[in-house]
């Protein structure tokens, strides 16, 4: 079996362990994932200025997503499905269309069309699994290279980092514990406290801000630090705020591209939880089969109104440091988020979070994207001394940063934008596939495929 040798000191059945441990590992990987999942709704919310992601339905659908991953993939894969950060330059697009449609509406009015676009996105992932099972992964894996899915991450971060600097702007301060409590926990943090640094970021950097206010310290504007608004006019137990998502060929074609981002973190975490299983899930129960899990979880959770799913590297870290391999305690964590997300007095206190904090963590997040975007080049071996890889690379960057307001045409009276994404996603794989000299073979360095998309552990 060579690298997916089953391990000798791990744990394949945690209910030898008994039902008391088992609860406890679920819950010490529902941690792993919190941090990262809420701060999605919370970022995105920002950007639709309070008419946002609820992070009630997003914990609810990450649960319930996980199940029904589960499901798809026979039971057997360890893999918790959190809130994707690939779709955040997506949603802060579609926030400030002002075109066709969205000229008149309200931020809370787009919501629903920037779930619609996530909805198609992971439909994109059956398409995908229906090809790989047909034709290869190593076949479909030649069209989509790092050389044009790097690039691609790289814009994702680099388009956000405006917003960054503007959140973190009303309080330097606290964004700056933030910041320093992210980098002090990702760098010298031992075990469980490596794997969470951005829930160790979000804590540490409101307990700042919660003396802050109680020393009748404000913001340099003269505002609260934190408003408990929300959080006090909440009940302790409640249905999720679930809504439908709509349909627009805009929205769609904001959001569809960045499935390649996804797809391909899809691929690279499989890959990372197969090597640290020592099962080859890749072939059983298959791609295929866990892409169509991840897809069609992602479509359910956005047609409710959540944001998009993706399988989380921070479990993964769990995994090997608990050497508990058995999907049920996976399964554990996602019973714990949907059971969080009927308590809307738990989504009010998130909802008091200042912009400040989160300016100190997306300023190290979005930065992160982009720098996975360079280590996805680099580990994948990319060898840019060849034009052809040099130029597909350099057209992506201009292209994915240079149309800033996209391009807008009107077809059979329909006006439609081409986001900078979406021109530098087209044009890339185009390029890719026409441009002689395409050497990419998957599966010829493992360690460089588990680092492919935009896992930021």
């Amino acid at each position: 079996m060579g690298e997916f040798e089953q391990k000798k000191d791990a744990i394949y059945d945690a209910s030898t362990l008994g039902m008391p441990k088992m609860l406890i590992l679920g819950l010490q990987h529902m941690f792993a994932m919190f941090g990262a999942t809420i701060l999605v709704p919370i970022l995105v919310n920002n950007y639709f200025h309070g008419e946002g992601l609820s992070v009630s339905v997003t914990l609810f659908m990450a649960g319930v997503g996980t199940l029904f991953f589960h499901l798809c993939a026979k039971f057997k894969v360890p893999a918790f499905l959190g809130s994707s950060f690939a779709f955040l330059g997506g949603f802060a697009t579609v926030a400030e269309l002002n075109t066709g449609i969205f000229a008149d509406m309200t931020y809370g009015e787009k919501l629903p069309y920037a779930c619609g676009g996530v909805v198609i996105a992971g439909l994109f992932y059956l398409v995908l699994a229906v090809v790989i099972r047909l034709i290869g992964v190593h076949k479909v894996m030649r069209f989509l290279p790092p050389v044009v899915t790097g690039p691609i991450i790289i814009c994702i971060g680099l388009s956000l980092a405006p917003s960054a600097i503007s959140n973190a702007s009303t309080n330097w301060f606290i964004a700056l514990v933030a910041l320093v409590t992210i980098i002090a926990f990702n760098v010298w943090g031992k075990g469980m406290f490596k794997i969470i640094p951005i829930l160790m970021g979000v804590v540490i950097s409101y307990l700042v801000a919660l003396l802050m206010q109680v020393f009748g310290m404000t913001n340099p504007d003269g505002s609260a630090i934190l408003d408990f608004t929300a959080s006090a006019q909440a009940s302790w137990i409640g249905f999720p705020d679930f809504q439908i998502c709509k349909f627009n060929i805009t929205s769609i074609l904001v959001m569809a591209p960045i499935a390649l981002a996804t797809m391909m973190e899809h691929v690279g975490d499989i890959s990372a939880i197969s090597a640290t299983v020592g099962k080859n899930f890749l072939e059983d129960p298959g791609l295929h089969r866990t892409l169509v899990g991840d897809g069609l979880a992602t479509s359910l959770s956005a047609f409710f109104g959540g944001p998009a799913n993706t399988t989380y590297g921070e479990n993964t870290g769990v995994l090997e440091l608990s050497r508990v391999f058995d999907p049920k305690v996976i399964r554990l964590a996602a019973v714990y988020a949907i059971v969080l997300s009927f308590v809307p007095k738990f989504s009010g206190l998130i909802s008091s979070l200042p912009s400040s904090l989160i300016g100190g963590v997306s300023f190290i997040l979005y930065g992160m994207i982009s720098a996975i975007g360079v280590r996805n080049i680099v580990e994948n071996k990319v060898d840019l001394t060849k034009s052809r890889n040099l130029i597909i690379a350099a057209v992506i960057l201009v292209c994915g940063l240079g149309f800033s307001n996209g391009l807008t045409f009107t077809v059979g009276g329909t006006s439609i934008t081409l986001t900078s994404l979406a021109i530098a996603s087209i044009i890339g794989i185009v390029m890719n596939a026409v441009l002689p000299g395409n050497d990419y073979e998957f599966g010829r360095n493992p360690k460089g495929d588990q680092h492919r998309g935009v896992s930021v552990r």
